[in-house]
């Protein structure tokens, strides 16, 4: 039996089939190299290029490969962008696991592990932040991720597909050989920018506002390495084999860190000095978004193993010296 990987060729995507392949998976592969990488793609992997909007390509899938699961990666994630493109988001997000849904339900399939995030949450009123807490989101990319959960649990109910919905914040780093890693484009997360003034590629990096209610001004986020985060999502898949009910899970590791005191930390992995400018705040930034992972420790059993943050940027600065270019080296 395969596990299909929705997005397997993107960035957090790729790292999950390495980790579900070097633990004798099988697993098949849907991407439709948008914002994927041919160059990422597991060669030990079956690929179908395509979209999971597409009914034709996903009855070709289930119908050639025994799927037993699915893990769905393939959705669209810059909140800046679903601000000025709401509908592109909602035709990709919320169509996309709706035909994904409808496909595995014709196919008796009925496991999905789900790829969500801290925006379903928007401004929190506590931190650390919990999955009880309110999910008033502040941008569409936050909003369709939400539905996208609602429609699951619903499903979950009439059809019986039991789902694991992993909520996480922001993902960093890469694989420690450096072979796969965080290729965007644009790049708008904040490592892999603060890394290409070292590597030359921008004379600065700029932070969108220091007079924040933190201790240093600049807000503060909750940082997890990516084979952290492809690990959750095999315990995750594991606790659905064994019988688990439909749930929700914020990964984090609990720890917040400023802007600064990434920009700071860059500096000793690299050796390198960086150059900072301040910019005017952005809207829609909270101060400061940390998680709370009890739940997914005691239930999942998930214990981070990257928790020093000058480690994360370290594999970071690996994968990036090898690949100043990304995938088009």
């Amino acid at each position: 039996m395969a596990i299909l990987v929705c997005g397997g060729a993107g960035y957090i995507g790729s790292h999950a089939v390495h980790q579900l392949v070097s633990r004798g998976e099988e697993v098949v592969i849907i991407d439709n190299l948008q914002h994927g990488h041919r160059a990422a793609l597991n060669p030990h992997a079956k690929f179908y290029e395509g979209d999971i909007r597409d009914y034709n390509i996903l009855e070709k899938i289930f119908t050639e490969n025994k799927i037993e699961a699915v893990i769905h990666f393939a959705a669209y994630i810059e909140a800046g962008e679903s601000v000025q493109k709401p509908l592109k988001y909602f035709n990709n997000n919320v169509y996309g696991i709706q035909v994904l849904l409808e496909e595995m339900y014709k196919h008796g399939i009925n496991k999905i592990v789900f790829s969500s995030t801290a925006a379903v949450y928007g401004e929190p009123k506590k931190i650390p932040i919990e999955e009880t807490d309110d999910k008033t989101p502040i941008n569409p990319y936050g909003e369709t991720k939400l539905i996208m959960e609602k429609i699951m649990r619903w499903v979950s109910k009439a059809n019986g597909i039991n789902f694991v919905s992993l909520r996480y914040f922001n993902a960093a780093g890469a694989i420690e050989d450096g072979s796969i890693g965080e290729d965007h484009h644009p790049e708008t997360h904040l490592i892999p920018l603060i890394l290409q003034v070292p590597l030359g590629k921008r004379d600065h990096i700029t932070i969108f506002g220091n007079d924040y209610d933190t201790p240093d001004g600049t807000c503060i986020r909750d940082y997890i390495h990516v084979i952290d985060l492809a690990d959750a999502h095999i315990l995750a898949l594991e606790y659905l084999r064994k019988g688990g009910s439909s749930d929700a899970f914020n990964l984090g590791s609990g720890k917040g860190f400023s802007v600064k005191e990434m920009i700071e930390a860059a500096k000793k992995v690299t050796g390198k000095n960086i150059k900072v400018e301040i910019g005017e705040r952005r809207p829609g930034d909270p101060a400061q978004l940390i998680a709370s992972s009890e739940k997914a420790h005691k239930i999942l059993g998930w214990n981070p193993k990257f928790t020093d943050v000058e480690v994360v940027i370290k594999t970071a600065w690996n994968w990036h010296k090898k690949h100043p270019n990304g995938y088009d080296d």
